[in-house]
Parts: C-alpha cells; sequence; structure tokens
C-alpha cells in the first residue's frame, strides 16, 4: 500500500504472477522443476537398475552357453519354460519348498517384527517405567554388534531347543530387531501427541486399547516402511539359514538357490530361471502394496 497526500490508502496494483508466488511460499517451499541433466541422470539411474534384472530374464530363457556371447544376446529365447521345469524337478534344490518357506518366514517376520517393533517403541516413547534410557541404550547397543558374533552361541541354543533343521529356527530369533524398536520410538516421539493419550486415559481406555486404537493408525506410515525392509531383509537371508538348515529337505528360497549351482559346471540359465522365479514375490509386494508403502511414506514427511 502506498500512503497519499491526503491520509488516504490506495491499494497497489496486483501482481499476475504474485498470488501464485505467494500460495507456493504459504505452502511450504518452491517446486524445483528438472533440467536436462537431471533426467539424464534418472534414465541412466534407471538403465544401470533395469538392464541386469533384463539380461538375467535372456538367459534364464536361453541355454547357458548364451553367457559367453560375444556381444551378449539382449533377445529373449524361448526355453524359459523348460528351464522353469528343471529348477522345479531338480531334486536337489528342492525349489518350491523352498520359495514356501521363504513366503512363510518373510511373512511371520514382517507381522511380529511390525507389532512388537510398534508396542516397544510406543512403551519408549510414551510410558513413564524405571530404567527405560538404559534399556534403550542396551537395545540400541544390540546394533552394533554384528551377527557373525551371535552365530555360535545361537546355533548352541537351537540345537538344545532341538531346533536344527526347522523353521522356528530362522522364525523366533528375528521376531524384533532393534532396529524396529528404535524407529518407532522415534516416530512415535513426533507422531502421536501426550494430549491424546491423556485424553484416551480420561475416557477410560487401558494401555493395550490406546496402543491399538490410537498409537498403531498414527504409526502406519513408519509401519508400512518397516514391514517392506524386513520382507526384503528376511526373503534374501541367507547366512543364518545356511548354518542352522543343515536338512536340504527343508531351505528356504537361498538355500533352493544355492543348490541349484552345486553341480560339476555352472548352469546360469538353471540358476537364473531360480532367480528369476525368487524375484517375482518381491515384485508381487511391491504391486500390490506400493500405493500404500509410498503413501504411508508421504504422509509421514508432509505435515501440515
Amino acid at each position: 500500500m502506498r500512503t497519499l497526500p491526503a491520509g488516504g490508502f490506495r491499494m497497489a496494483a496486483p501482481d499476475p504472477g504474485g498470488d501464485s508466488d505467494r500460495d507456493s511460499r504459504s505452502s511450504g517451499g518452491s517446486v524445483f522443476r528438472g533440467g536436462p541433466l537431471t533426467y539424464l541422470t534418472l534414465t541412466l539411474g534407471a538403465l544401470l537398475s533395469t538392464v541386469p534384472l533384463y539380461w538375467m530374464l535372456v538367459v534364464a530363457s536361453r541355454t547357458t552357453d548364451a553367457v559367453n556371447d560375444v556381444p551378449p544376446v539382449f533377445i529373449p529365447g524361448g526355453r524359459l519354460g523348460e528351464n522353469v521345469n528343471r529348477v522345479l524337478e531338480d531334486p536337489n534344490a528342492s525349489f518350491l519348498t523352498g520359495l514356501i518357506n521363504s513366503i512363510i518366514v518373510s511373512s511371520v517376520v514382517t507381522v511380529t517384527t511390525v507389532l512388537f517393533g510398534s508396542l516397544a517403541g510406543f512403551a519408549f516413547a510414551k510410558l513413564r517405567f524405571r530404567g527405560k534410557n538404559a534399556l534403550l541404550l542396551f537395545i540400541l547397543a544390540t546394533m552394533m554388534v554384528p551377527i557373525q558374533l551371535g552365530v555360535i552361541p545361537l546355533l548352541i541354543l537351537m540345537t538344545k531347543l532341538e531346533w536344527q533343521s526347522q523353521l522356528q529356527s530362522v522364525i523366533v530369533p528375528f521376531m524384533v530387531s532393534g532396529f524396529a524398536v528404535f524407529l518407532m520410538r522415534q516416530y512415535a516421539s513426533e507422531a502421536v501427541p501426550d494430549e491424546l493419550i491423556e485424553a484416551a486415559r480420561v475416557d477410560g481406555c487401558a494401555t493395550l486399547r490406546i496402543y491399538w486404537n490410537i498409537v498403531l493408525p498414527a504409526l502406519r506410515p513408519a509401519a508400512a516402511v518397516l514391514g517392506l525392509l524386513t520382507f526384503m531383509q528376511t526373503w534374501n537371508e541367507f547366512f543364518w539359514p545356511c548354518v542352522v538348515l543343515q536338512d536340504t529337505r527343508n531351505p528356504t528360497v537361498q538355500i533352493s538357490l544355492r543348490m541349484l549351482n552345486l553341480t560339476f559346471y555352472a548352469d546360469y540359465s538353471l540358476v537364473f530361471a531360480g532367480t528369476a522365479m525368487a524375484i517375482v514375490p518381491l515384485l508381487l509386494v511391491f504391486v500390490l502394496f506400493g500405493k500404500q508403502i509410498i503413501g504411508g511414506i508421504m504422509e509421514g514427511a508432509v505435515k501440515a
């Protein structure tokens, strides 16, 4: 506004782009448009990520001689169905059993990790009890210990429980993790207001009901990310199942892939066909739950 000599006021001329700029600033920041270099970098990154997977499918649909072709072949062949049948019929790999076992193990570990991690995170973030900080430091310290250091005592424990070569030996030790507790604790401390919990207590809600009806829905973004990371990590786990599942008749999918390669020569078409089949459940998780996971990440990242 500009002051007139007579003491009145006159509004300044409106700026055609001022309202949109003001709206963008008030919404929390400016929007950046990518230049040619940005799109070139994204395209290059996408190619570097997808070309190895595509070449794996190409070799899986051909004979193993395609690996040594110069220049490399990039056109799929017609032997994919035959190679898949060879994988499923391999008596040493027990691939179908390994696939089912990995689905069971990964699903159970994911559900329990999210459940117990959210329970412990809620307790550390919002409940008051003696020794809370010391116990949290102990849990964080477990994240600094490499898993290889605990293999021998854990294997002795599995032997005493007679759990060797059984699925509970790869489920129970990983039903909760220090990372899950820490992630949920950090998210719960910001996402769940103390006033909301106090209001629920005034209404007569017990602690478990507060967790189930108030805290757990608020933790959905972090729970989605934690569930995805846990499922992928458990599905790709190789070291501990290789140690404890000594009976090859009850393997996980990673052990089955290893058994496909224990021959006098490396049959890459067989191994790549099995690898392609092992990737399918992970792709299904992204396809079926991709919107929920991305929506949960954005819900947790954007604040009003």
